[in-house]
This record gives structure tokens, sequence and C-alpha cells, in this order.
């Protein structure tokens, strides 16, 4: 049987200036480029308009396989909040950017047996608490370990993103 394990869990909270558009597609291309995932896909998308504010919320979810045994889920939840167009003067031009409020969740989980190799049969699954407590236990840590490294950088290039954004 497939077993899933959180092993990051963070949010992050941000309010000001930011171009939506810019980091929504900054977060998605960090994230395939940097940790290897081709399945990144928007699982859920809303809108909410509120005069000339907005609230959107999305969640992304993408894995990557690891091994035939482990691969890394990663799933991304984000909250905007009264995001409304305002205008601000950067190096004396004009440009169109966003305000507003920004909620980011970061869930990083490993999954053993994705395939459900191990389900067909008891003897089988007898083997596979074998293998999971004394032959892959060094490559689960790695696994874990990855996955935290992952979420911790890309968390950290969000707000470094943000906050250069919010400096403008």
């Amino acid at each position: 049987m497939t077993e899933k394990e959180d092993v990051y869990s963070t949010k992050i909270k941000y309010n000001g200036i930011f171009n939506f558009r810019a980091f929504y597609k900054f977060c998605y291309d960090w994230l395939v480029d940097e940790t290897g995932i081709s399945n990144l896909g928007e699982i859920k998308y809303a809108e909410k308009l509120t005069g000339t504010q907005k609230d959107v919320d999305f969640e992304w979810k993408g894995s990557v396989k690891f091994d035939d045994y482990f691969k890394k889920e990663y799933v991304i939840t984000f909250k905007i909040i009264a995001i409304a167009p305002v205008e601000i003067t950067q190096g004396g031009a004009k440009i169109q950017t966003n305000k507003g409020a920004l909620e980011m969740k970061v869930k990083g989980t490993i999954v053993t047996d994705y395939d459900g190799r191990y389900d067909s049969s008891s003897f089988r699954k007898f083997l596979r608490d074998i293998y999971d407590k004394w032959i892959v236990g060094k490559t689960k840590d790695r696994v874990e370990d990855k996955i935290v490294e992952d979420c911790n950088e890309f968390v950290e290039q969000a707000k470094a993103y943000l906050d250069l954004e919010g400096k403008k």
C-alpha cells in the first residue's frame, strides 16, 4: 500500500506591492526547473471580485520520482487577498503592478511504494515491512533531506523575490 508521510510544512505571509503575474510565473518556473517536477499542475483555482480588488486562491501539486520505491510530492497553496492594480514609479517610469496580501503554504511529502507493488499479497506486504525497516532507511533519510532542502530553498527564493518587488 502506498504510504505518504509529510516531512515539511511551512507558511509565509506578505503584504505589499508585487506583480502577481510575474510572481506566479517565477514560482512555477523555479519549482519546475530546480526540483525537476515535470507534472506540476494547478488542481484548484478560484477568484472572487469585489470592486477593483480580487481574492485569488489556487493550489499546485506535483511529484518527482526519486527511484523505483520513493517519490517526492509537493503541494503549494496560495491565497491572495484584496489584490488591486496600482501604478508605481520606477526609475522615472510609471509601471503597472499589484498591491495586496499573500499567504503561501508549502508542504513536502515522501511517498513510498508509489506503484503499489507490494500490495498483491500478504507475503509481499511482509517483505515490504522488512525492506522499509532494514534496507532503505538511509535512502529514505536522503529523500526526506532532499524534500526539506527543496522546500526551504523555494520558500527563501519566494521571500527574496517578494522582498525585491516590494522595494521597487
